[in-house]
């Protein structure tokens, strides 16, 4: 085994056990196990950080390996978690962000026979306004998933009310995860807009046609106005609370079914392809 593959099972066996501790923690109530598994994700977070540097170092263009992909957006989520772990205090998003970041790196292993399909030209900022745009989006949709599902479930417990026993006692107020979920949404609509209208016009200069009817732009657009739906009701109308909070876990929930549906197991101008041997 060389020392990158040594250093792959190394961001592994650090987010595993960040998950698991992280997990523990909120799920008993112990502080220390969130802290040792906030360690575990901040120590495979900077591994991570190091491998995507020696994959984007390397001769030719990384940036069109399929593992590069997956990789990028498990590092993604991460970045966003910790970004809303220091500003909003939201270390319960563990529950489900960290769970996905693991998924996304270990499927990104998977994937690295593959290539995707890019204009030759201009792909550093096919990367930056493309994939770069949409991956901070959906990150951002991750954590509106996670403050959606916190809400809904610490809603129920009130209005039935329920005593708050274990890991709820220590939960944030209801406003809190609401105000999670306006954030992520403000900031993660225009980003998915920038990076879905440049996706059209890199379809132009790669394919010849900025729309073919493809079921991943079709996905797309349905997340699109999805989204606007709910970026329409936050910042315009001022609606707060259990509607929103369903919407933005639909919305996430579609975008995952995009991701790992469609560019895996459909045929796609999205679809990651073998390269050939």
């Amino acid at each position: 085994m060389g020392s990158v593959e040594l250093l792959k099972l190394f961001v592994i066996g650090l987010y595993l056990a960040g998950t698991i501790l992280s997990l523990s923690g909120i799920l008993v109530a112990r502080k220390s196990l969130r802290s040792v598994g906030m360690a575990c994700a901040v120590a495979g977070f900077a591994l991570h950080t190091f491998d995507m540097g020696l994959v984007t170092s390397q001769p030719g263009n990384s940036l069109t390996a399929g593992a590069f992909y997956y990789s990028l957006f498990s590092w993604l989520l991460l970045l966003i978690w910790f970004l809303a772990w220091w500003r909003l205090k939201l270390g319960f998003l563990a529950l489900t962000i960290s769970p996905l970041a693991l998924l996304f790196y270990i499927s990104s292993l998977r994937l690295a026979p593959m290539h995707v399909t890019t204009p030759p030209t201009l792909l550093g900022l096919f990367f930056g306004l493309h994939i770069g745009a949409l991956f901070l989006a959906l990150a951002l949709l991750a954590v509106s998933f996670g403050a959606g599902l916190a809400f809904l479930h610490l809603e129920r417990k009130i209005k039935t009310k329920e005593p708050l026993t274990g890991f709820r006692k220590d939960l944030p107020s209801l406003s809190t995860f609401d105000r999670a979920v306006h954030w992520a949404v403000a900031a993660g609509f225009p980003l998915y807009t920038v990076g879905l209208l440049s996706g059209f016009f890199w379809a132009k200069l790669t394919w010849g046609k900025v729309f073919s009817w493809d079921i991943k732009e079709l996905t797309s657009i349905t997340i699109w106005f999805l989204y606007a739906s709910l970026f329409y009701q936050r910042m315009v109308t001022g609606r707060q609370g259990r509607r929103t909070a369903i919407l933005a876990i639909w919305v996430f929930a579609l975008a995952m079914l995009s991701m790992l549906g469609i560019n895996l197991l459909t045929p796609s101008h999205h679809s990651f392809t073998a390269v050939p041997l």
